[in-house]
């Protein structure tokens, strides 16, 4: 189904989740620009997904809270980094040198102090390109940590923002694991907003795949960059 045989309301839904996991990660959070615009509206996983990226094992949780699994849109991914899980950690948890590996991450700001913990908080920019549903955007993310075990996983949350896009909650856990190989990165996110919950059949997997494809290039950078500094 391309976007121009969808009714208009379902059109404008996979229009802006294509915009959210272009910048997100989030959502999101990813140099998912070029992927996203080259991409039709019925993109797969498949085709979307990053070249070390795995399937992902069945879900997992951080002190017992994992995503919203309730959420209209939900998608997991893993993989596996050729670095120390240290190293890993320290790379992913540094939130305000995202901007330095995360093509999408404009700005990032640490809204607390000290280490990197289970009450920290932080808000970034992503930029959303101008499409036939809605003029260029910014999006400010504040994400709230709500679990942390240090070397083991954090799970965050809170809104995206924008003056034509929001995104009410999203949740995003991620989990590392040492192994004979490297460090496995599995994560998981949950998006819930509105105009996401009438998404059935074909245009939720499409959406749910644009979600995974954003997952799949941030672990994918994350990995490069682990490795580079290793």
């Amino acid at each position: 189904m391309t976007v121009s045989s969808m009714p208009r309301t379902s059109r404008i839904t996979v229009a802006l989740a294509t915009t959210l996991t272009t910048a997100l990660v989030v959502a999101g959070c990813s140099g998912a620009q070029d992927h996203a615009a080259d991409a039709p509206a019925s993109t797969s996983a498949a085709d979307v997904q990053a070249p070390d990226v795995q399937a992902p094992s069945a879900s997992q949780q951080c002190a017992g809270q994992g995503i919203d699994d309730s959420a209209a849109i939900t998608r997991a991914a893993e993989i596996l980094i050729d670095a120390p899980l240290d190293h890993v950690w320290d790379v992913q948890t540094d939130v305000e040198s995202w901007d330095e590996w995360q093509d999408a991450v404009l700005t990032v700001d640490r809204l607390d102090s000290g280490d990197f913990a289970s009450d920290s908080r932080f808000r970034w920019t992503t930029p959303v390109p101008e499409s036939d549903f809605a003029p260029a955007d910014t999006l400010s993310i504040t994400s709230s940590v709500q679990e942390l075990e240090p070397g083991t996983c954090v799970l965050w949350e809170g809104p995206a923002v924008g003056e034509s896009i929001t995104i009410d909650r999203g949740v995003h856990l991620w989990t590392f694991t040492e192994t004979d190989e490297g460090t496995l990165v599995h994560t998981e996110e949950s998006w819930d907003a509105e105009i996401l919950d009438a998404l059935e059949g074909p245009d939720h997997e499409t959406v749910a795949a644009m979600l995974g494809g954003g997952l799949d290039i941030w672990l994918q950078e994350l990995k490069d960059e682990a490795e580079k500094q290793a």
